[in-house]
């Protein structure tokens, strides 16, 4: 499977970070795409970012074409820039078009948001992208799992999201285990 990878500028750009170490140790090819604004971010927040391998602004990608569009794209963090661009259609950058060329080609799409609380035109944004068969997942972690450190905490929404694409991993405990 190719798999894209974007990071925007959302607070928890150590989830995306998580989430490509995890890729990387699989079989599937993964692309990484890092918004200016996570770099600001990850700046911020102590975190080194993956070198990505596309620039936000190359909308003449491969995966901003719908002959050529990734497989799975997941953007973690979301940021809610990105989650209403992609909501309206507004393909201003590599991230949104193939997001949106995901939706347009019935691709699976992963939004793992990171915001609270949710305004009334977040949560219609959530509803738009869900709607044309993208999937919201909060970065809202477990606690059932007994986590002893923040890295649990961060694993548990790495899981979800490989869970969320049909990767097996032990990245957390499941319930009832």
């Amino acid at each position: 499977m190719r798999i894209l990878v974007a990071i925007t500028g959302a607070s928890g750009v150590i989830y995306g970070t998580r989430l490509i170490n995890a890729l990387k140790k699989t079989k599937n090819e993964v692309s990484v795409v890092v918004s200016e604004g996570a770099k600001k971010v990850a700046k911020s927040e102590n975190c080194i970012l993956p070198k990505g391998n596309y620039n936000e602004n190359d909308v003449e990608c491969r995966f901003a074409s719908g002959s050529n569009s990734a497989d799975i794209m997941i953007i973690c963090p979301c940021s809610l820039k990105t989650l209403g661009e992609i909501a309206n259609g507004i393909g201003k950058n590599l991230i949104s078009r193939a997001a949106e060329v995901c939706l347009k080609e019935r691709k699976k799409l992963v939004l793992v948001v990171r915001e609270t609380p949710y305004s009334y035109i977040t949560i219609k944004n959530m509803e738009a992208v869900t709607l044309a068969g993208g999937v919201i997942l909060p970065a809202s972690p477990g606690f059932y799992h007994s986590p002893k450190r923040i890295e649990d905490l961060i694993d548990f929404i790495v899981g979800k999201i490989l869970d969320q694409i049909g990767i097996k991993n032990n990245e957390y405990k499941r319930w009832r285990e």
